[in-house]
């Protein structure tokens, strides 16, 4: 009898999960993945859904919490209209080319600013030297937000730095991710703090939180300086992206330096993501943002979302990325996930006549988000798409570049993870020369990697192809 009223009872909690997957999540695929796995994985289905697939977002768990004072919000959101006039009636080709675009992003808010110089940084040997020279000429306040800052060489090198700022007087706030920068957590964190440093995990994980907690993470890596110097892309402070000749696996990234009103934005992510997870509220003061002439000719815009965000923002920036592309869009990415909806983008885009090239790892470092993303290169193959394989060793860059005209930059993959899960921020530079830049960059990395040959990728046989349809049955989980 007890074994009939258990199984009633589990009969039930089944249908009810099913039930909240159905109400809760919007995108049928992953729908359909999660009453699979909470169906035919007893128990431990469950407790996967709620580990890792409940809509957060939707439950407004995480909340921007920059400022209360409505008088200040109008002021600044008249201030992001004011910025985007002007860039507005610059008359510059980019940006007119790219308008809607540009009007999805002020819909967050987010300010078209002009004025700006932006400099691109290839790998760790190029952006270190860059942000050390900038933290040392920080005069009001250093502010950094990383996903992965670990206990190496060019770590403490940084957390000296940051030391000795405090000690001059400057205000240095750090926010890192407790998940992504678990080896600092401890004593590293603590010499920080010791030496005047503001330090917060974001988000911090506890024991019986662990699972919810390590999915959603801040994967954002930012630095704000005297709120006119930034930086932004995909290279976290390790010593691995620093390719000394040391290791075996060259690390290729990409990130960049914008100087300039641009940073206003950045710096606003950087509040919003500090008064969440500080417990204390960062007062807004025009010494955070930058009021000095600049002299670049740069546009530049940022795009950031997560689970704090009413709509997936860098998804649909890039959305519509791809659809105002009339002739090249070049993409490196190192993880391949793009869903539905990307991936039918990036084929009209391939079947209407533009080049679309991806750049993506020969081998990437999991072996089920490896097989996922080799499941979607049939389509955009068969779409007209070319697809090249880095060899030269792991390709870690964000970057997109549309029609020689718009460079992003930023810490999102073209994955479920980085559009629905984890916080993060790409930088917008509507710019020639830039995105001129960006391209010679990629068709250079090209010369480092393998086309696939689109003949001999649909010849592949059935027992080769099984596993990566199996493992792209997973893919709205990975």
């Amino acid at each position: 009898m007890h074994w009939y009223i258990l199984t009633a009872l589990y009969v039930l909690l089944v249908v009810f999960v099913c039930l909240k997957v159905l109400y809760d999540i919007r995108s049928t695929s992953k729908t359909f993945a999660y009453l699979l796995v909470v169906i035919f994985l007893p128990g431990i289905g469950i407790i996967i859904y709620f580990a890792v697939g409940a809509n957060y977002r939707k439950n407004k768990i995480y909340s921007k919490k920059i400022i209360n004072d409505s008088k200040l919000l109008d002021d600044i959101r008249e201030n992001i209209k004011n910025e985007s006039e002007k860039a507005w009636n610059n008359g510059n080709p980019q940006v007119k080319r790219h308008q809607k675009l540009a009007r999805l992003l002020l819909r967050d808010n987010s300010p078209l600013t002009g004025s700006n110089t932006v400099k691109l940084l290839l790998n760790g040997e190029e952006k270190f030297p860059e942000v050390i020279k900038a933290l040392q000429a920080a005069k009001h306040h250093i502010h950094m937000e990383y996903y992965i800052f670990e206990n190496g060489d060019i770590g403490n090198q940084i957390k000296d730095i940051l030391i000795q700022k405090a000690a001059e007087g400057v205000a240095v706030r750090l926010i890192y991710d407790d998940f992504g920068s678990r080896s600092i957590r401890k004593q590293f964190v603590q010499e920080l703090i010791d030496g005047g440093v503001e330090a917060y995990p974001f988000y911090k994980i506890w024991f019986i939180a662990l699972s919810n907690r390590t999915n959603y993470r801040n994967h954002r890596k930012i630095i704000v300086i005297d709120g006119c110097t930034g930086f932004v892309g995909g290279i976290n402070v390790s010593d691995r992206y620093i390719n000394t000749g040391k290791k075996q696996v060259y690390w290729r990234d990409t990130h960049v330096m914008i100087n300039g009103p641009g940073m206003a934005y950045l710096q606003n992510v950087f509040i919003c993501d500090w008064n969440f997870c500080a417990g204390k509220r960062l007062p807004i003061v025009p010494e955070y943002f930058c009021t000095k002439k600049t002299s670049g000719k740069a546009i530049v815009q940022i795009a950031a979302s997560g689970p704090d965000s009413d709509t997936p923002t860098i998804m649909f920036s890039l959305l519509e990325t791809i659809a105002l592309a009339q002739e090249e869009l070049l993409i490196t990415s190192p993880y391949f996930i793009p869903g539905e909806s990307v991936l039918d983008a990036l084929c009209i885009a391939a079947m209407s006549g533009v080049k679309v090239k991806l750049l993506v790892p020969a081998v990437a470092d999991s072996a089920l988000v490896n097989a996922a993303a080799r499941s979607y290169y049939g389509e955009i193959l068969a779409a007209g798409a070319e697809v090249y394989l880095y060899q030269k060793g792991f390709v870690h860059a964000k970057t997109v570049v549309s029609d020689g005209q718009l460079a992003i930059i930023g810490t999102a993959n073209m994955d479920h993870r980085s559009f629905e899960l984890n916080f993060e921020v790409n930088s917008l530079i509507y710019d020639n020369e830039i995105a001129g830049q960006l391209r010679d960059v990629f068709y250079n990395d090209l010369k480092n990697a393998r086309q696939i040959n689109p003949k001999t990728w649909a010849r592949r046989t059935m027992f080769k192809q099984l596993p990566e349809k199996l493992c792209r049955l997973l893919s709205p989980l990975l």
